[in-house]
């Protein structure tokens, strides 16, 4: 019972705050790294605001997923009633933590996307976005220094190289990949559990993401 609690306080915490302005343009969504830090007003659509000086609205939240979760715990549905000329997105790793461990995670990322990026979760939700008229940035984890040089890696390389794929065949969609901006060696960039982004970190994912905005 101590964990659900715990979990229902870090769920209703992180949903402060959250929402869409009726003249928002641009909305984030995703999971914890979308999410972090905005009790603080300092989570990436909160630094976002301020870059591009125009609302930004903010659907993410933790735990969430893109091919499971419930509710708002599960992207798509965050996105359901959204039409925004921008969505900014990340997900797939409450999936794969949450399905296999490090060696053993093929069959959960073919659900997220295919080996040719045309099928599976991830793309279906982009391509449901483009249908609405909006165009997407996919922003790309970054390698935390809690799982640096193990195993734990190859899923994200893997997942990163089909999303690369799946951006690289529609001009509506950009990739950008936090590792750009991110060291796991910069203990700075990343709260004290060593995965999360600090406000640091969140701020430096805003200002990756808002070139490709801008453009």
């Amino acid at each position: 019972m101590k964990l659900w609690a715990l979990l229902f306080t870090l769920l209703f915490v992180a949903a402060c705050g959250r929402g869409v302005p009726d003249d928002a343009r641009i909305v984030v969504a995703g999971d914890s790294v979308m999410a972090w830090n905005r009790t603080q007003g300092a989570a990436v659509a909160n630094v976002l605001e301020q870059q591009l000086g125009e609302p930004v609205g903010d659907v993410s939240l933790p735990l969430a997923q893109v091919a499971g979760g419930r509710g708002a715990l599960n992207i798509p549905t965050q996105l359901k009633n959204i039409s925004a000329d921008w969505v900014v997105l990340n997900g797939g790793a409450n999936d794969i933590s949450g399905a296999c461990d490090c060696s053993s995670c093929g069959a959960v990322i073919d659900r997220l996307i295919s080996d040719d990026a045309r099928s599976g979760a991830i793309p279906t939700l982009v391509n449901s976005l483009r249908q609405r008229g909006s165009r997407v940035v996919w922003a790309d984890y970054y390698t935390s220094p809690r799982y640096a040089g193990t195993a734990c890696e190859a899923p994200y390389d893997l997942l990163e190289s089909r999303l690369e794929r799946m951006a690289a065949a529609d001009d509506g969609v950009s990739f950008v990949d936090m590792d750009d901006v991110f060291s796991p060696n910069d203990l700075s960039l990343f709260a004290g559990d060593r995965v999360h982004p600090s406000a640091k970190g969140s701020a430096r994912i805003a200002r990756l993401v808002a070139p490709a905005i801008a453009r």
